[in-house]
């Protein structure tokens, strides 16, 4: 599938999944300010497509913390309910539709990691970053950070339309199960410090 043709799809297929989520996302927004106040969407900057970054939108799952207090200690009930089940990512398909994202893609990761890449781990910013990818579908955050970028530089490979369909069904699949949500004792991932005897890219 071209550039284009993966924009067009992305692009019709983000709005009419922001037009379903709607409702959906209002309530979850009442729920997240009832119990956690304000804000209700969480931003932060991540890198995308070049190296280049962007502003990446999340309903909100952590209380406000302490400095130095772990994300796994902030993260609140009603948080961990969200993440299970992936309603935490919905505001992201603002980000497709905006063009950060793709719906499929390498997931987009914290600028402090760029100088931290072995130069093939660095070739998953050849393709936009994704709502949901190939490593996602394999194991998700359960899988360890080199099985995870090994993934992402296969889909940068061997990316096709019926790959991303491939993917899109398996998400749904993963998502309802709920497995992969976090990496032991983690939030989500632990840090990525970089890949021992790597080469690390220049930054």
């Amino acid at each position: 599938m071209s550039g284009r043709a993966k924009r067009v799809f992305d692009l019709l297929a983000a709005s009419a999944l922001l037009v379903a989520a709607a409702l959906p996302m209002l309530a979850i927004a009442a729920l997240i300010r009832a119990t956690m106040g304000a804000p209700v969407i969480f931003r932060h900057e991540r890198i995308g497509l070049g190296g280049r970054s962007f502003t990446l939108f999340k309903l909100r799952t952590m209380r406000s913390g302490r400095p130095g207090e772990p994300d796994e200690a902030r993260l609140t009930s009603v948080g961990r309910w969200l993440r299970a089940l992936s309603l935490d990512e919905l505001p992201q398909l603002w980000n497709v539709v905006r063009g950060d994202m793709s719906l499929v893609g390498p997931r987009p990761l914290l600028p402090q990691y760029l100088g931290r890449y072995t130069p093939e781990q660095a070739r998953r910013h050849e393709v936009l970053p994704g709502l949901t990818g190939l490593a996602q579908v394999e194991g998700r955050n359960a899988l360890g950070w080199e099985e995870r970028f090994r993934l992402d530089v296969r889909y940068v490979d061997h990316r096709s339309f019926l790959l991303d369909l491939h993917i899109l069904l398996r998400t749904a699949l993963v998502v309802l199960r709920g497995r992969g949500v976090s990496a032991a004792g983690h939030a989500t991932m632990p840090e990525f410090l970089g890949t021992p005897g790597g080469s690390a890219k220049a930054s």
